[in-house]
């Protein structure tokens, strides 16, 4: 019934939004970089299908142990039905979402389960206890849960906005902006495709970024639609809530913005804080390290811009190490991961405020467009590890085993 409520064709778009204005410049080695190269889409490198897993094992290290390694490569998995756009972990569990309008559930490096929603592809993916939000290119934020009475199977149990919100706000005119000459819509809906999903610290509210300029806010407790915020002069690309009530949005406007939130009687109120990176080529990622308070920022020139909160979010530098745009950016401990239209995925970390590339990830045989990150069960603080993984437009999914290197001075 939710779905059928003003559904609009989605796009054949392989990337995130930019504009005229925001041409990449020339990268960090000279050449030039165009969002996503000359790459075509080319088939998966693995021949099995429908499913498969590959798993890397290691050499027998002499007393018959034959473990993984303990960085690089623990598998990949493919499914040939789509480019994979968006990840999402929760405990054992990992959510892929795709052009093909399939979520796909892995447990274990196994197909467990999947569900599918009518149309719009699956841009974004967020998991907030028992509900699992996903962001659409036809603008929706449809609503999932798991089934208490069987746990592979998952029930969309509405959108954002509720149907009976909609209705009840299409009933009053002054619900209605302008959103394009000739076209009014409601404030509560995107009119165009959701980019990124963001949970705030206390996980009480729900950001969504989308291409029509503004990030919304809705209250997760009862899915209401809080406030639109008209946060940029392009497509809005990226959004992320961060530290002390912070919230960072990117653009193709090549802004970076910070809005500071403010709880009132009826909800939330953002106001406009600061610009903190303006530029010509686009916004395409952000990321917050919330342990050590650092914000990075990936851009379509390959550059990673970070600025950290002890320093009252003055610029800290540009990490370089990509020939192409980058697609995806996540941080776990002192580790950074930036993943590119190069094939890559640059793993930076940061030992006494420095940054340094401590390896680059290859095997991707198209743009990485999405990262997610879970610490291993194994992992203990003086000896972190975490499992990586990587969705690519070459229609899989690859995992990788990242170790945390010790400061010098433990």
């Amino acid at each position: 019934m939710f779905d059928n409520l003003m559904d609009s064709e989605p796009h054949d778009d392989f990337t995130f939004r930019h504009s005229a204005s925001s041409a990449p410049s020339p990268s960090n080695n000279g050449d030039a970089s165009p969002y996503m190269g000359n790459w075509e889409g080319s088939s998966s490198p693995y021949a099995k299908s429908p499913w498969s897993t590959h798993m890397v094992s290691s050499p027998s290290n002499g007393n018959g142990n034959g473990n993984l390694y303990p960085n690089g490569l623990m598998g990949s998995l493919v499914r040939e039905e789509g480019h994979i756009y968006s990840l999402a972990t929760s405990g054992d569990l990992l959510y892929t979402g795709s052009d093909s309008k399939n979520i796909r559930v892995w447990k274990n490096q196994k197909e467990f389960s999947g569900f599918k929603s009518n149309s719009g592809l699956v841009k974004a993916i967020i998991i907030s206890g028992e509900k699992i939000f996903t962001g659409h290119q036809d603008g929706k934020i449809r609503v999932w849960k798991i089934s208490v009475k069987n746990p592979s199977a998952h029930k969309r149990v509405g959108t954002l906005p509720t149907f009976r919100d909609y209705i009840k706000s299409s009933l009053n005119p002054s619900n209605y902006i302008e959103v394009r000459r000739h076209r009014n819509a409601l404030w509560i809906k995107h009119f165009d495709a959701v980019s990124c999903l963001s949970l705030s610290e206390d996980k009480k509210f729900l950001y969504s970024a989308s291409w029509d300029k503004t990030i919304k806010v809705w209250r997760i407790s009862d899915s209401k639609c809080l406030e639109s915020v008209n946060a940029h002069d392009d497509a809005v690309n990226a959004v992320v809530a961060g530290f002390d009530g912070l919230v960072f949005t990117g653009s193709a406007d090549g802004t970076v913005k910070v809005w500071r939130r403010e709880l009132q009687a009826k909800g939330t109120k953002h106001f406009f804080s600061q610009t903190l990176l303006k530029q010509e080529c686009a916004v395409t990622a952000l990321a917050v390290n919330l342990e050590e308070t650092f914000l990075y920022c990936g851009s379509s020139d390959g550059l990673v811009n970070f600025w950290e909160r002890e320093k009252h979010l003055s610029h800290g530098g540009v990490l370089r190490g990509h020939k192409l745009a980058v697609l995806c950016l996540v941080a776990a401990g002192n580790l950074v991961f930036s993943g590119s239209a190069d094939m890559a995925i640059c793993v930076w970390t940061r030992i006494d405020g420095e940054h340094s590339c401590l390896s680059v990830l290859t095997g991707h045989n198209g743009p990485v467009k999405c990262l997610a990150i879970e610490e291993e069960k194994e992992s203990t603080a003086a000896d972190r590890r975490w499992v990586l993984y990587s969705g690519s437009l070459d229609k899989s999914v690859k995992m990788w085993r990242v170790t945390e290197p010790v400061p010098p001075h433990l």
